[in-house]
Order: C-alpha cells, then sequence, then structure tokens
C-alpha cells in the first residue's frame, strides 16, 4: 500500500506551485535578480542551478542498491521496449508536435526539438521516487541512456535538425555540439551525485553499519531532494520571471505541445509495460523514464548554440517549468492506476 505522506510530501503540489510563484515573482518584481543569478555561472553551467539540481539528486541515488542494478537485464523486453519508445518514438513524437504547434514559430519550433533528442537523466530519478518507483532499474536505465546521450546526441540533431526538417519543408538549421560537451553536462548533473551517492554509501555503511545507514542517515538526507526541488524551481523561474509575463501567449504556445509530449509518452509507456507483464514498480520507472526529458542539456546546448537571448534558449526553459507541475500530476496518475490495475481485489 501507499505509505503515509509527512506534511511536506502530502501538499508537495501546493510547494512547488508556491515556488513557482515566488520565482515569478523574483523575476518580475527584481528584474536585475536574473543578471544576478546568472553572474554565478561557469560557461553554459548556472552554477546555483547546478548545486540544486546535484543535491536534488543525492538522496534519491544514495538509496539505491547499486548491486541489484544488473537484475534489469533479466526483463530484456522490457528493457527493449523502454530503448525503443524513448529512443525513437519519443523523438519523432516531439518532431511532429513541434512542427504541428509552432511551425510558424522557428526559434520556439528548434528549441523544443532539441528538449526531445534526449531522454531525462536527472528528474526522473525523483519523479520514480516520489511515485514509489523502482529505484535500481531506474538507475540502471539513466546510466544506458546518459551513455546513449553522450554518444549520438550529436546524431540525433544532425539528423532532426538538417535532414528531418527538409523534408517537411522547412529549411534545415545548422548545430554544433561535441561528445565532450554532452559528456560535460552529463557529468555534472548526474556523474557527480551519482559518485557521491555511491561513495557515500559504502563509506558510511562500512564505517557505521547498514542498521545505522537506514534507520539514521536515510531519514536525515531524505527531505534534502524537495527542499532542493523548491530551491531549483525558484532559480529556474526567477531567470524568466519578467519575460514569462512580457510575452504571456509564448509561454502557453510551447506548452501546450509539451504537455501533450509528458502525457502520451507516459501513457503509451505504461500501457506497453502493463501489456508486456511489467510490476507497478518496474512500469513506473519505466514510464517516468520515457516521458522526461534532459532539460539541463536542452538548455545548455540551445545557450551555447543559439546564445542565451535566443528563442531556442527560452524554449529550452520553458521545458523543464512545465514538466515540473506536468510530472507531479503524472506522479498522482501513476497512484491512480496503481490502485486501478494493480491492486484489484
Amino acid at each position: 500500500m501507499k505509505k503515509r505522506l509527512t506534511f511536506l510530501d502530502q501538499y508537495l503540489t501546493l510547494w512547488i506551485f508556491l515556488a513557482m510563484l515566488i520565482g515569478v515573482g523574483i523575476g518580475y518584481f527584481f528584474p536585475k535578480s536574473s543578471g544576478f543569478i546568472n553572474s554565478f555561472s561557469s560557461g553554459t553551467t548556472n552554477i546555483p542551478l547546478a548545486i540544486g539540481l546535484i543535491l536534488m539528486m543525492y538522496p534519491p541515488l544514495l538509496k539505491i542498491d547499486f548491486t541489484k542494478i544488473p537484475k534489469m537485464f533479466q526483463k530484456p523486453k522490457l528493457l527493449l521496449a523502454s530503448l525503443f519508445i524513448t529512443w525513437i518514438v519519443g523523438p519523432f513524437l516531439m518532431f511532429l508536435l513541434s512542427i504541428l504547434f509552432l511551425r510558424a514559430y522557428p526559434e520556439y519550433m528548434t528549441g523544443l526539438l532539441i528538449i526531445g533528442l534526449a531522454p531525462c537523466i536527472a528528474m526522473v530519478v525523483v519523479w520514480n521516487e516520489l511515485a514509489e518507483g523502482n529505484r535500481e532499474l531506474t538507475a540502471g536505465l539513466v546510466g544506458i541512456n546518459s551513455l546513449l546521450q553522450v554518444f549520438f546526441f550529436s546524431a540525433y540533431a544532425y539528423f532532426y535538425l538538417e535532414i528531418m526538417l527538409p523534408w517537411f519543408g522547412i529549411k534545415g538549421l545548422p548545430i554544433t555540439i561535441t561528445i565532450s560537451e554532452i559528456a560535460t553536462t552529463v557529468g555534472i548533473y548526474l556523474g557527480i551525485p551519482f559518485a557521491a551517492a555511491v561513495i557515500s554509501r559504502f563509506v558510511i555503511k562500512k564505517w557505521m553499519g547498514a542498521q545505522w545507514f537506514q534507520q539514521k542517515m536515510l531519514p536525515f538526507v531524505s527531505p534534502i531532494t524537495l527542499i532542493a526541488l523548491l530551491f531549483t524551481i525558484v532559480i529556474m523561474f526567477s531567470l524568466k520571471g519578467a519575460l514569462m509575463i512580457a510575452i504571456p501567449f509564448d509561454v502557453f504556445r510551447i506548452a501546450v505541445p509539451l504537455v501533450f509530449f509528458f502525457g502520451i509518452m507516459f501513457t503509451l509507456m505504461f500501457f506497453v509495460g502493463k501489456k508486456l507483464g511489467a510490476s507497478y514498480r518496474d512500469n513506473i520507472a519505466l514510464s517516468f523514464t520515457a516521458s522526461g526529458n534532459n532539460f539541463e542539456l536542452a538548455i545548455a546546448v540551445s545557450i551555447g548554440v543559439f546564445g542565451i537571448n535566443s528563442g531556442q534558449a527560452f524554449a529550452g526553459v520553458i521545458g523543464p517549468l512545465v514538466e515540473v507541475p506536468a510530472l507531479i500530476s503524472l506522479v498522482n496518475v501513476a497512484f491512480w492506476w496503481r490502485k486501478k490495475y494493480y491492486l484489484k481485489k
């Protein structure tokens, strides 16, 4: 049965929307705040945002028993279904949605395409944790998707922006992003918290014992995820708060296809997984892996290639702003479907 939620977890959606409002308010009423926040940047990496994402990732990764990860290969049908839907269906779906909704806005269309080219490797861990999915399966999928992004993102970007767009009567758009740049982004947002979790799990269990680790350490660090999530949301929204209020219809234009994408991908993967006999915990890990996107990489690529004030960068920032409330809603959908499909008497 669903575990009893703490006060903070019970009203998670409320805290997230409050954080969004606070962020927009900061960006709108204190327009110089975005410049101050961006002053703490190294290249295309915003330091406060990176810190929030890393801290947010650490507790869920710390809870993973990494010795169980190889078991995911005992379910090859689920693994293959996940890779096909995530890497073949997902980018093509985002391609179609971007053309359908944003053909008249080529910069936004390109930004949306970039978002769709890589699956989520960071926030998926948080959504999976909130929905009580399989941590080990999620960790395995995140690891595989991270490697695939490092080696294939550039080729994917070239294929969709240089080849697919002209097929649909749209001028191709050049994009240059190297494997090393992608690896750096993946390393920052996934590698650092992953390494910290593996090392601290091993060291703490060895020095303090498994019982102390489970009963003291994990309860102590668990609230960090929510705190860091809210901090990250405030930072993201404050960076574009004034612009979001100035051009709200553009925000809406970008948000609509994203909402369709998240809903379609989550639903498709969930029912494919159910058809293949996946347990609830496995199915949730698969579904959130398929539905989320690597907005950290998308923002970094958009800023690095097109500039921080480009329409592509704006679409990249809108991506996670839509993803957060959308996937929080899907957490609730997951519990509803668990009751409907997995807890039948």
